[in-house]
């Protein structure tokens, strides 16, 4: 049984927000005191992702336990009242944040998810450490991939400049 009548958990319910949220700002706040810089909500891309590091080609996912239905965390149990409603709404939820990294994944974008849970005080730096980890793990691969140095022939040696000639030979 709800404790609140209909009309103030409607309300309640109404205020919550998805922009903005204190975990998500708490990641943002650490990412650019890293010296990370990203850009909000971007519509460009599918499923508009909190964050959007394009010189990592990364998105940043911030979701909140209950509302993606996050598998085994305390924060995430099903409302008693409504039941098949929340069942159907958060498998929805999470089948689209599915499809979302799917499509971000052709497009050639790392998608990273953070949980609400995971920036509760007594794992939040190590998941902000992890954070920052990862991003600069993926920009130096990708660096490594784009811009490959060509290997050595042993028949054919690489060359700087041209070959050393005495002066007066036309050669």
């Amino acid at each position: 049984m709800d404790k609140f009548t209909p009309q103030q958990r409607h309300r309640i319910m109404a205020s919550v927000k998805s922009k903005g949220t204190k975990p998500e700002l708490l990641v943002r706040k650490f990412l650019w005191a890293q010296g990370f810089r990203y850009r909000l909500n971007s519509d460009r891309l599918p499923g508009h992702p909190d964050l959007v590091l394009r010189k990592y080609r990364t998105c940043i996912f911030v979701n909140g336990c209950f509302w993606h239905g996050h598998e085994g965390c305390k924060l995430w149990t099903l409302p008693k009242t409504n039941t098949p409603f929340w069942e159907k709404k958060v498998k929805r939820n999470q089948q689209r944040d599915a499809e979302t990294q799917r499509q971000l994944a052709r497009m050639g974008w790392h998608c990273l998810v953070v949980w609400e849970c995971q920036l509760r005080p007594r794992h939040r730096q190590a998941t902000l450490q992890a954070i920052a980890h990862t991003l600069n793990h993926i920009l130096l691969t990708d660096y490594q991939q784009r811009y490959a140095l060509p290997q050595p022939n042993e028949e054919e040696p690489l060359m700087a400049a041209e070959e050393r000639r005495r002066y007066g030979d036309n050669n």
